[in-house]
């Protein structure tokens, strides 16, 4: 298994009259190469619970367990290096530098200027389409295109994880579309994980999480996989 969650809560406001919580009661098993739909309305909990999985926020109770070792057993440096190497995040704001190309941005977590790496690069960009944008700023670009881009430097380390958090939710279809099929590419070659509330974007997903006021109400096999 590649995460575990097991008994976790997410609890605001801890030790209050009132206290909220963001997430009850979650047990739930990722497995590798698979590509989840974690799907719920707004305050769901979705977002939450990407975070948790992906050691970006710390459960109140419970375990996160990543290939056998739990979450709040791995130090900050080693945990920096997870993130860096195993992980890629795409989240609904692309996070681009605005003074860098797209080639530089896609470069930004290697932290390196070989000629290997560049052309790795390159490449990535020129799969997601972008062979013309590999030179120009963001600011240059559209929004589907910036989030590409987005994609590309998530994927350059050839994660064994890809979180992504409502990457659609500021795209029109056309691009929503275009951006989730570049994801699909990479079925069964690491995990994917997409929170959204649209669940037509999903057609590719393999498993469905629904979510539903803090909990997970389903995971279910995608209809178009149980065909």
């Amino acid at each position: 298994m590649l995460i575990e969650m097991k008994d976790v809560n997410l609890v605001y406001d801890v030790g209050h009259d009132e206290e909220t919580y963001a997430l009850k009661n979650i047990n739930l098993n990722i497995k590798e190469n698979r590509f989840y739909g974690i799907l719920g309305p707004s305050g769901s909990g979705k977002s939450s619970l990407l975070y948790l999985l992906s050691g970006l926020r710390k459960p109140s109770s419970g375990e996160v367990i990543y290939k056998g070792k739990a979450y709040k057993d791995i130090r900050g440096k080693e945990m920096a290096q997870i993130r860096n190497k195993q992980f890629g995040f795409i989240f609904q704001r692309h996070f681009l530098m605005n003074y860098l190309t797209a080639l530089e941005n896609v470069l930004v977590p290697l932290n390196s200027n070989k000629k290997e790496d560049i052309d790795k690069a390159k490449e990535l960009l020129i799969k997601l389409g972008l062979e013309r944008e590999i030179n120009k700023r963001p600011a240059k670009m559209s929004g589907g295109q910036r989030q590409r881009v987005a994609i590309a430097r998530a994927l350059i380390n050839d994660p064994e994880i890809i979180f992504a958090d409502e990457i659609t939710a500021s795209l029109d279809h056309k691009n929503a579309f275009e951006v989730m099929k570049v994801l699909e590419g990479f079925k069964g070659k690491a995990a994917i994980l997409v929170v959204t509330h649209d669940e037509s974007i999903l057609s590719g997903a393999e498993e469905i999480i629904r979510v539903w006021d803090g909990s997970i109400k389903s995971v279910e096999e995608s209809r178009v996989n149980a065909l």
